[in-house]
């Protein structure tokens, strides 16, 4: 890998059929990073046991971190409460951190695991509310830089290596 900073990077931005609903949202930059062989995939919420499909999730009574915590629960529309697979998938997220040194993930936004800034309000209405996925902030404290994609796209070209400075 040359030598260049590797990338945590949220599965289903590079293409692959891991979000909730089986589909996935191929991001062309982050495509072109795991071509280079700057990225390391994941899906906290399948590394967590989840079956794709899925049934939706959302944080219940506060953000990631009140998960870590034990304040919060994520839940189904249905209330199945899957919690645990939940910080099972931020703990395997975590350990690739750890085993490729990594300090930058791009996250796929409004996820329960992975967004950085905004999370459904648990009520399975749509309405967003300020506040991170589970992964997102178990790999804040552990020091990790997170951004959504949509971030990303805001700091176009910034990633790739011959303008990045990674």
């Amino acid at each position: 890998m040359r030598g260049e900073e590797i990338i945590l990077v949220s599965a289903c931005l590079l293409g692959l059929p891991t979000a909730y609903d089986g589909r996935g949202h191929p991001e062309a930059d982050l495509i072109q990073l795991a071509a280079l062989g700057r990225v390391i995939p994941v899906c906290p919420e399948v590394a967590g046991g989840l079956p794709v499909p899925r049934p939706p999730a959302e944080i219940v009574g506060g953000s990631g971190g009140d998960v870590l915590d034990g304040r919060a629960r994520v839940l189904t529309a249905a209330g199945e409460d899957v919690t645990e697979a939940y910080i099972r998938g931020a703990e395997a997220a975590l350990a690739l951190v750890r085993r490729y040194g990594i300090r930058l993930a791009v996250m796929k936004a409004r996820s329960p695991s992975c967004s950085p800034s905004g999370i459904y309000d648990g009520s399975h209405s749509g309405r967003l509310v300020p506040g991170e996925g589970v992964t997102v902030a178990l790999l804040r404290r552990a020091g990790v830089v997170v951004v959504s994609e949509e971030e990303m796209a805001g700091q176009k070209g910034r990633l790739l290596p011959e303008q990045s400075g990674l």
